[in-house]
């Protein structure tokens, strides 16, 4: 019962989660109508519209939903919270890395937002060959899984720090949705607690990667009032405009 209670408040925060990185795709859609309608009507230029998105972090969240998208159908039984959630969030991230490639038109930016779209093919068409061959497959997705999420999590942490010292040099979120931190932090509290109710040897990994997550969302939240009244933030924004 604490297993499916646990699993169900997380699904929820997951789903809650799931708009805060639609508000920021959408962010980046009504940043990119109004430098588009800026410029046509009075031909000024305006911030980019992916202005201040870290491609690193985004691209190793990217890895990281997707990675547990992959262990929660490679693990037995069948995680259904782990991973109808995780595919959506990692579809959506998806799209905001062509989003930011399509704005800055950078190989690296192509670089990632292609691979992306590979890793998440081969991620749903193992996903069709456990439904079609059965435990085939389950220990090697489940062993790659493992790997790829401890390994995700440090890139994970070094992601937000580069996403955080963005924020700090420039003394500005810009494009950076504190939505998306607010609710990805919440799913992260829920993670953690769903975590211990699969137990330790199973859920060791979700503990790992939301714990490191839940930190780095905190700071990326203090963040955004340490723009609002710190001096400092000030000046730096006054020196780079």
């Amino acid at each position: 019962m604490w297993y499916t209670l646990a699993g169900s408040l997380n699904s929820i925060f997951i789903l809650i989660s799931l708009y805060g990185i639609w508000s920021q795709v959408k962010m980046v859609w009504d940043r990119k109508a109004a430098a588009r309608t800026a410029h046509e009507v009075n031909g000024s230029e305006s911030d980019k519209p992916t202005d201040l998105l870290s491609l690193n972090q985004f691209t190793v969240s990217f890895l990281a939903y997707c990675a547990f998208f992959v262990y929660g159908y490679s693990i037995r039984p069948f995680n259904h919270f782990i991973v109808w959630p995780r595919m959506i969030a990692a579809m959506l991230i998806l799209a905001l890395l062509w989003e930011i490639y399509r704005d800055r038109k950078t190989r690296l930016a192509f670089a990632s937002s292609m691979m992306a779209t590979v890793i998440m093919l081969l991620a749903l068409s193992g996903l069709m060959m456990s439904w079609i061959f059965g435990g085939i497959f389950i220990d090697e997705g489940r062993r790659a899984s493992q790997s790829l999420i401890v390994l995700v999590t440090l890139f994970l942490a070094q992601g937000y720090a580069h996403q955080i010292s963005l924020i700090w040099k420039s003394g500005k979120t810009g494009a950076v949705s504190l939505k998306m931190s607010q609710f990805i932090l919440a799913m992260d509290v829920t993670t953690i607690l769903f975590a211990f109710a699969m137990g330790l040897q199973t859920g060791w990994p979700l503990l790992f990667l939301a714990t490191v997550s839940a930190i780095t969302k905190l700071a990326i939240m203090y963040l955004f009032k340490w723009v609002e009244l710190s001096p400092l933030a000030f000046q730096r924004r006054s020196r780079i405009a």
